[in-house]
């Protein structure tokens, strides 16, 4: 049986892209966005986010987004909530499935979300009941799996102690993430090795940054040698994020879904499709896109 199974995108650059851009980028282009996303075969797209507006300015217009959108049959809008109040906005707004947030750092933690992990796992307590009783799917983000801006290497155990409590709780999807993009294949390997004998590949997505160049071989390595078949990107490369200083942008969708199909494998949708998704909004960001194959294909 080959260990190389069809991949699954969920694509975060109307969320995680957008929300570090310093350029306001309006409701009208945000739908734009999601919808042009919406026709590339992409199966997943994560539409926004129900925070603080006063955190995360960009997020402020979660709902009208929602509300906007033309919802295509297959596809899934997913949206970023931080505790039960942002979830009954979330369900108000008809989100598709749930996401929550967390990190294997516990400076990060409190700089991101003035909470320590304990703290925040016990949070997510009565959003995954909630959730639950309303029938949606959720996934769990665990930011600096691998490293920290604060706290330099995060030890692989302690990164899958979370991952572990996070499962019994019921979440059944985990975003383990690279937030600094200064994850090796090597480092991949550690966690991974150690993850697949307590939890089941299919349960797991890794979300790449590209700062240091490693994403698509990050990704290639988790693929090819684990068969991990679940990853986090951006339309464009966009993104970043405010508390972990220096970090680039996610790894680009159109890259991934290059580098996989190059390698056999079989994508929900075409690189160029969603470079051209990716394209339109680079005159209102005011600067380039940050993949490789938006400086290649025309």
């Amino acid at each position: 049986m080959s260990r190389r199974p069809p991949l699954r995108i969920v694509e975060v650059g109307p969320r995680d892209g957008l929300q570090n851009e310093k350029s306001v980028v309006s409701t009208a282009v945000k739908v734009a966005f999601i919808n042009r996303l919406s026709t590339t075969g992409l199966k997943e797209i994560e539409a926004g986010a129900f925070v603080r507006p006063d955190r995360v300015p960009q997020m402020a217009d979660a709902r009208k987004v929602f509300k906007r959108i033309n919802r295509r049959r297959g596809v899934v809008y997913s949206a970023l909530v931080p505790n039960e109040r942002g979830l009954d906005a979330a369900l108000e707004a008809r989100a598709d499935k749930i996401a929550l947030f967390t990190a294997a750092s516990e400076t990060f933690n409190r700089r991101n979300i003035n909470a320590s992990i304990a703290e925040s796992v016990e949070r997510f307590r009565p959003v995954v009941r909630r959730a639950a009783s309303a029938k949606l799917p959720l996934r769990a983000y665990i930011s600096t799996a691998f490293w920290c801006p604060y706290e330099g290497r995060i030890p692989p155990r302690k990164a899958l102690d979370v991952c572990l409590k996070l499962a019994e709780m019921g979440i059944t999807e985990l975003s383990i993430g690279d937030t600094i993009g200064k994850a090796n294949p090597d480092e991949v390997r550690a966690f991974l090795g150690p993850a697949l004998k307590k939890l089941k590949a299919p349960s797991i997505f890794l979300h790449f940054h590209d700062t240091y160049g490693m994403a698509v071989a990050n990704a290639l390595c988790a693929w090819e040698e684990f068969g991990i078949s679940g990853f986090d990107s951006s339309a464009g490369g966009l993104g970043g994020c405010p508390y972990a200083p220096g970090a680039s942008g996610n790894v680009a969708t159109e890259d991934l879904l290059y580098a996989f199909k190059s390698s056999g494998g079989a994508v929900p949708a075409e690189p160029r499709e969603v470079c051209a998704a990716a394209r339109r909004l680079a005159p209102v960001l005011g600067h380039p896109l940050s993949s490789r194959l938006s400086r290649v294909l025309r």
